[in-house]
């Protein structure tokens, strides 16, 4: 089945073709990212009026690279939720409008379930069941997921996502927008022992990552001299470390409570170098077998949702046309 999905559930326009669900055809992606820069986040106004402008160029891109018309394309899938109202809307509504006009199956895909289909775009994915972190700039979630049809939710953040986390610290230490990518960058040069930052709610699967914030807060409070670009290393560095330490242990923890040996890791923050590299050594330390995606895959993208469309698809799951965009859509509820 060759199928056309569509993502816009934040700030990136994404559109690609996707065959049998596994095999990328063409996934293009338009980043906002400079232009919410200027304001130290996403605006949603903005984000969904650049949407409008965006979608239909990039569709027309995904589907010439995978050298297809719409009259190849045999289904349709778009995000649904959850995310950005405004911005879900131009895609889904876009997806609407297409299935109809070629009379082609349609579904709407909760972009959480996206993401840990995105581990399965790969040459060797993961068997069932698995331990899967989603971890991104409005995610930080764990489950249990013994099939596409069987997700199980351990553990979500009580407050903050983790990637909101590095974006505001970025903030209140003024390195700019996405906080995340200019974090990993310093924190490279720095020392993640340095400085020490409180490791959150150590006997849940839960996460909350604010009480983290304040304390970079209060320390940045007791400095009376301007920090240095080796300090701000060494800042970055401790702080990214908390929270990645935080991250590794419940994850690996969940999936040892849950008897499973198998671990995805997803979503935006799953990019971040430190993060994959101390998932990978407590992964080799516990004998789990980890699973993560290429970068460009973690991040917000169509591909992935084609993937978990194409399974929805294949089970006969079909969504009308009066479906509506959601804002908060629990994982495991309405999937099916």
């Amino acid at each position: 089945m060759l199928v056309l999905g569509i993502e816009s559930s934040c700030d990136e326009t994404s559109a690609a073709v996707v065959s049998g669900g596994r095999r990328i055809l063409s996934n293009v992606i338009a980043s906002q990212v400079d232009l919410h820069a200027l304001y130290g986040g996403v605006v949603p106004e903005i984000a969904s009026r650049k949407h409008m402008e965006a979608i239909m160029p990039v569709i027309d891109q995904a589907l010439g690279e995978a050298k297809a018309t719409l009259e190849d394309i045999e289904g349709i899938a778009a995000t649904r939720g959850p995310g950005l109202v405004g911005s879900i809307l131009v895609g889904l509504s876009t997806a609407k409008a297409i299935a109809f006009a070629k009379n082609l199956p349609f579904v709407g895909v909760n972009h959480i379930a996206g993401h840990i289909a995105a581990a399965f775009l790969v040459e060797e994915p993961p068997a069932f069941p698995f331990a899967a972190l989603v971890v991104s700039g409005g995610h930080t979630n764990i489950y249990v997921v013994e099939d596409f049809g069987r997700i199980n939710l351990v553990g979500q953040t009580r407050d903050d996502a983790a990637g909101e986390a590095f974006d505001k610290a970025a903030k209140m230490l003024d390195l700019g927008y996405p906080g995340g990518v200019v974090i990993d960058e310093l924190a490279a040069r720095g020392d993640p022992q340095k400085i020490k930052f409180p490791r959150p709610m150590k006997d849940s699967f839960d996460f909350s990552f604010s009480g983290l914030k304040t304390a970079l807060l209060n320390y940045l409070k007791t400095r009376e001299q301007p920090i240095t670009d080796d300090e701000m290393s060494d800042i970055s560095a401790s702080f990214q470390q908390a929270i990645v330490d935080v991250l590794v242990e419940k994850t690996v923890r969940a999936a040892e409570a849950a008897s499973v040996s198998t671990i995805v890791v997803s979503g935006g923050v799953a990019a971040n170098r430190r993060l994959r590299h101390c998932f990978q050594a407590a992964c080799e330390e516990k004998g789990i077998e980890l699973h993560v995606p290429p970068p460009v895959l973690c991040t917000d993208n169509a591909a992935m949702i084609a993937a978990y469309g194409s399974m929805l698809l294949e089970k006969g799951v079909r969504h009308g046309y009066d479906i509506k965009a959601l804002s908060r859509w629990p994982l495991g509820l309405m999937d099916l």
